[in-house]
C-alpha cells in the first residue's frame, strides 16, 4: 500500500485548545483614524464658530427689547400669517415631492427607454440652477402672459403672485431631494422578495403597500424632512413668483428681510428665532418617525 506524503499546509495546522480566548486588545492600541484629537479638536472648533456661535447670538438677540417687544412680535397677524404660509406651502410641496419623487425614481431605476439618462440628468437641475434664476424662469413660464400662465388662465386659475406660485416653486427646488433619496434604495431592493410575494399570491398592491413601501419607508421620510427644510428656508426662487403681498403671498425668510432693511435688529432674531423653534420641532417629530422604523424593521427581521 502507498502512503501519501503530507502536505505542507498539513503540517502549520494547529489546533485550538479548548477555552483558549484570544488576549484583548492593550489601551494604548492606536486608533483607525490618525490624528484623532486633533481631528475632533478641528470638528469640536468648526462647529462652534460656524453653528452653536451663531445659534446663541440668535437666541440672545430677541431678548433686547424684553419678554414684551418678544410676545409682540411673536403675535403681530403679519408674522402669524406669514408662518402659516410658509410652512404649511413647504409642507404640502413636501407631500406631492414625496409621490412624485418616489414614481420618478421608480422610473428610472426599474425601465429602461430613450432619454433615461437625459431625464436622470434633469433630475439634478434644481441643483445646477442659482435659485434667483429659477424664480425669474417661473414667473416668466407662469406669469399672466407667459406660456403655462396664459393655459392656466383659461380655467381661471392664476398662478404667479399667489400662494400656488409660492407651491410650484417649492415643488421645483425640493423634488431631487426626494428622488435621491430613494433611488438608490430601490435601485440595490433585491427583486427576489417582490417575486416571491406574487408566488405566495399576493397582488400588485399588495406587494408595493406590504413589501416595497416598509422597506423604502426610511429613505422616504429622509427625502421628505430634506425636501420640507429646503423649502421651509427657500428664498430666491420664491419672491419673484410670490407676489410678496403681507397676509397673502408674504412668506417669512422675505419678512425677515423686510425687518433687517428697516434696522429692526431684534424684530428680525425673533422671527428667526421663531422659525428655529418651529424647524427643530419638525426634526424632532421627524427623527422620532425614523426611531419607530428603524425599531419596527429590527422587529420583523428578527
Amino acid at each position: 500500500m502507498t502512503s501519501h506524503p503530507k502536505s505542507p499546509l498539513a503540517k502549520t495546522l494547529v489546533t485550538t485548545p479548548e477555552g483558549f480566548r484570544p488576549p484583548k486588545a492593550a489601551a494604548h492600541t492606536a486608533r483607525v483614524l490618525p490624528g484623532f484629537k486633533s481631528s475632533l479638536s478641528l470638528t469640536l472648533t468648526y462647529l462652534t464658530l460656524i453653528v452653536l456661535i451663531p445659534l446663541a447670538a440668535l437666541i440672545v438677540r430677541p431678548w433686547e427689547a424684553g419678554w414684551s417687544g418678544f410676545w409682540f412680535v411673536a403675535t403681530d397677524p403679519r408674522v402669524l400669517a406669514s408662518l402659516r404660509l410658509t410652512f404649511g406651502v413647504a409642507a404640502a410641496a413636501a407631500v406631492l415631492n414625496l409621490f412624485i419623487g418616489l414614481l420618478i425614481a421608480w422610473v428610472l431605476t426599474r425601465y429602461e427607454f430613450p432619454g433615461k439618462r437625459l431625464l436622470d440628468a434633469l433630475v439634478d437641475l434644481p441643483f445646477a440652477l442659482p435659485t434667483a434664476v429659477a424664480g425669474v424662469a417661473l414667473c416668466t413660464l407662469y406669469a399672466p402672459n407667459g406660456w403655462l400662465g396664459q393655459l392656466f388662465g383659461l380655467a381661471g386659475i392664476k398662478v404667479a403672485y399667489t400662494p400656488l406660485g409660492i407651491f410650484v416653486a417649492l415643488v421645483f427646488v425640493g423634488l431631487p431631494f426626494v428622488v435621491r433619496s430613494v433611488q438608490p434604495v430601490l435601485a440595490e431592493f433585491d427583486a427576489e422578495v417582490e417575486e416571491a410575494a406574487r408566488t405566495l399570491g399576493a397582488t400588485e398592491l399588495q406587494t408595493a403597500v406590504r413589501v416595497i413601501l416598509p422597506g423604502l419607508a426610511p429613505a422616504l421620510l429622509s427625502g421628505f424632512s430634506l425636501a420640507l427644510a429646503r423649502a421651509v428656508g427657500e428664498y430666491g426662487s420664491v419672491i419673484f413668483i410670490a407676489g410678496n403681498m403681507p397676509y397673502v403671498s408674504e412668506i417669512t425668510p422675505l419678512l425677515i428681510v423686510i425687518k433687517l432693511q428697516e434696522y429692526d435688529y431684534a424684530g428680525a432674531a425673533s422671527v428667526a428665532l421663531i422659525m428655529l423653534g418651529l424647524s427643530f420641532a419638525l426634526l424632532i417629530v421627524i427623527n422620532a418617525i425614523q426611531l419607530w422604523l428603524n425599531r419596527r424593521g429590527q422587529g420583523a427581521a428578527s
